[in-house]
């Protein structure tokens, strides 16, 4: 490796080495600062332990709290067999606040199909997505994430790894970066494929889509005047920054991280108009001017029932009957009695579960079909759904709250998240068939291979792929999220 060489650890079949760093410490000077590279050190570097998580504050989803700012390391799964192999980099999720590359065990997808995966820790919430005046900001996590793309390209070839094939996925909010770097200029080059999983770069939010009381958000995506006008207003009313003190960055980059930690949910959304992220990605992906790189995208198919139950029935605040008809009201204005009609109460089981699927197929299952409207023109593209509604859970659902084919169902089918994972033999032969198609795709742009149900690409009949442990093959995804009652709305 360029920087210095590392000791981690052999099992039968395959090899981990944890904690790797690709860039420096981003403390001090350097914190808000494009990433720098790492001092190379003497000697053999324990690579056997995890390295810290960025600055995070624990949640309910993810118990996982950290105030070290030197947190930005890497991990590799290589098989133990010879040869050049496809790396997939993941990114992982946590709603741009939480979140760790560690826990994403690899071994299972990493020996079964051959393939070496890097996982990777960035900067999260206030120290990743921070804008104000005199910062080069509003993209920091997205630069940490084109730096590890940068280390897998100098470095992969010594784990076995071929830096020609490297595919790059990601599930929600790093979903949502990949949908920046196929736009992102610096991004172009460092990844030869795809694959986003719930995602979403296209996404435009209605009120209360995550949590009640949310704003609407006709983008996800936020420029540099707006990120600035953001950080300097609530820092204002933090009183953070005083006269005669030096100058305000300064001021800021002295404040300790559990400080900092209180503004951290408010930059969840990664900022365009910079260095890094010169145009917004929903706009450049919309008009096709994006990277041509093969793309596998897909969603599960109830993706919204994670959100209230964690936000809304998980808080005390089961959507009533009232409270629907405000939600409607609030979502979606004029429009409320049409949706009112189309998703009747007396068709679900709970208020909830009515919410919950307007969301998904307003939201989540419209800005699926419309990016792959958007990329199937330019690129090869596959559509999937997952679709199993017995997945187990990867977080508590309140009580007589049916998860379905909740948002992050299909991560323990992929890793091993916190353990193995309690499913069926059904459902085991879906993760392994997933692994293959996942697979197949980072070696060559197509997941299709023997033995494997045909999935054909988006274009020319818009085939959606459904994964389901009973039965594969194609998804009703445009009748079963009434996408044409949506682009009629609108």
């Amino acid at each position: 490796m360029d920087s210095g060489r590392v000791r981690g650890l052999s099992f039968d079949e395959h090899l981990l080495f944890q904690g790797i760093p690709y860039a420096a410490p981003p403390v001090g000077e350097l914190r808000w600062s494009l990433p720098r590279p790492v001092e190379p050190w003497a000697g053999v570097r324990d690579a056997t332990e995890p390295g810290s998580p960025c600055p995070q504050l624990p949640q309910s989803f993810a118990d996982v709290g950290s105030v070290d700012e030197d947190c930005l390391f890497l991990n590799v799964t290589a098989p133990r067999t010879g040869g050049r192999k496809p790396v997939m980099v993941w990114l992982h999720g946590g709603g741009g606040t939480n979140g760790e590359g560690s826990v994403f065990d690899a071994r299972r997808l990493s020996v079964a199909e051959d393939v070496v995966v890097v996982t990777a820790n960035y900067r999260l919430g206030i120290f990743g997505n921070f804008g104000y005046p005199g910062l080069p900001g509003g993209a920091f996590g997205l630069a940490d994430q084109q730096e590890v793309l940068r280390w897998v390209q100098r470095n992969i070839g010594a784990f076995g790894g071929d830096p020609d094939n490297v595919t790059l996925f990601g599930e929600s909010y790093g979903g949502l970066s990949i949908g920046a770097h196929l736009v992102a200029p610096g991004s172009a080059g460092l990844f030869h494929r795809a694959i986003v999983q719930s995602g979403f770069p296209l996404m435009r939010a209605p009120a209360n889509t995550y949590v009640p009381g949310s704003p609407e958000m006709p983008s996800l995506w936020l420029s540099a005047a707006e990120l600035e006008g953001l950080a300097e207003h609530v820092i204002g009313e933090a009183g953070w920054v005083r006269p005669g003190r030096g100058s305000a960055i300064d001021q800021l980059r002295a404040l300790p991280v559990e400080q900092l930690l209180q503004l951290s949910p408010v930059f969840t959304r990664t900022g365009f108009g910079n260095e890094v992220l010169p145009e917004s990605p929903a706009r450049a992906l919309a008009e096709g001017r994006f990277h041509r790189v093969p793309v596998l995208a897909g969603n599960t198919r109830d993706e919204a029932r994670l959100f209230v139950a964690m936000f809304f029935d998980g808080t005390g605040q089961p959507v009533t009957p009232d409270g629907y008809g405000k939600l409607l009201a609030e979502g979606f204005d004029a429009a409320a009695d049409d949706i009112a009609r189309e998703y009747p109460l007396e068709a679900y089981a709970t208020p909830s579960l009515a919410w919950s699927t307007v969301i998904n197929d307003a939201a989540w299952a419209r800005s699926l079909w419309d990016l792959a409207q958007a990329l199937h023109e330019h690129t090869p593209t596959y559509v999937y759904e997952f679709a199993d509604r017995d997945a187990p859970p990867v977080v508590p659902f309140p009580e007589g709250f049916p998860p379905g084919a909740y948002h992050a169902a299909e991560l323990p089918y992929q890793f091993d998240v916190g353990g193995i994972a309690p499913l069926s033999a059904q459902q085991w032969r879906l993760a392994a068939t997933m692994h293959r198609y996942w697979a197949n795709f980072a070696r060559s742009g197509d997941p299709n291979g023997p033995g494997l149900v045909t999935w054909p690409r988006f274009t020319p009949d818009q085939h959606v792929q459904s994964l389901h442990p009973e039965r594969i093959g194609p998804a009703d995804f445009a009748a079963d999220h009434r996408l044409d009652f949506w682009t009629r709305l609108t």
